[in-house]
């Protein structure tokens, strides 16, 4: 069958995360509900990455394979399609399909990846109504000199086990290429990219930064959780409302099947050492 890409949008506020639950309303359930509809059988959607119940995303991709008149829609009234997608799966406005394409040979929305950036946001000081679904709140001021230090210190290829939730099978080691923090008034903003996040990382990650910008864990104590190796209880976990998945990058076109096939390759201890 062919495969299609769709870029989609989300207010995760309204749902129970991405993956489908029976009896609960999920990204993955409400879409596939909408292309099973337009299809007139069933249709699996596979994700970049799976977002926890609470977060939200402006950048997301999955993709789907799709009878052929699916994707003729897709190649010839891309947009259309997207329309009656998105108002098949949220009436409501909280999950929008942004683009529907016929996607190139070897894509794989979640293998083919090569990186995913994310933002927490957090807001500072009295409590913001406006921002209640989009930001965490912190009410008191916080280091953010001493914050972008240890979100320095943590980049690079690392087994971030510290900073996981574990789920059996799957590595802890990942590449974060960039975590910084920008600052305007009360609003603070973390940004993060790396090859792939563990369950939980971003919102543990910055954690550990909002718990040093408090003085309550030093920049050394946070970069020595590394060398556990374990989920460790002094990093905590920010709410999911901060934290929106704002980007999925991919290789050229001719590049995508292979990107997918050295994804699916487990890392392991030994990579740290290469």
């Amino acid at each position: 069958m062919p495969r299609i890409r769709l870029d989609l949008a989300y207010d995760g506020g309204g749902f129970a995360g991405w993956a489908a639950q029976p009896g609960l309303r999920t990204c993955q359930g409400e879409l596939e509900r909408a292309l099973t509809t337009v299809a007139r059988e069933p249709v699996r959607v596979t994700v970049a990455g799976r977002t926890d119940a609470g977060v939200h995303a402006s950048g997301q991709v999955a993709h789907a394979d799709v009878p052929v008149a699916i994707a003729a829609d897709a190649a010839e009234r891309p947009q259309r399609l997207a329309h009656r997608l998105s108002r098949l799966a949220a009436p409501e406005g909280d999950l929008v399909v942004r683009a529907a394409s016929v996607a190139p040979a070897g894509f794989d929305a979640r293998f083919s990846a090569v990186s995913r950036s994310y933002r927490y946001r957090i807001v500072t000081g009295p409590a913001d109504p406006l921002e209640r679904r989009t930001a965490a709140h912190v009410p008191q001021a916080l280091d953010v000199d001493a914050m972008r230090r240890t979100a320095a210190a943590l980049v690079g290829l690392r087994d971030f086990a510290a900073f996981c939730k574990p789920r059996e099978g799957a590595t802890t080691i990942r590449e974060l290429r960039a975590f910084s923090w920008a600052r305007e008034g009360q609003l603070l903003t973390a940004s993060l990219t790396a090859d792939a996040f563990c369950h939980s990382m971003v919102r543990a990650l910055v954690a550990a930064c909002v718990r040093v910008g408090e003085g309550r864990l030093g920049l050394a104590q946070a970069v020595a959780l590394l060398d556990e190796r374990r989920r460790s209880s002094l990093t905590g976990l920010m709410p999911a409302r901060g934290l929106t998945l704002v980007g999925v990058g991919y290789p050229a076109d001719d590049e995508l099947a292979a990107q997918a096939e050295r994804a699916r390759a487990r890392r392991s201890a030994a990579d740290l050492d290469a």
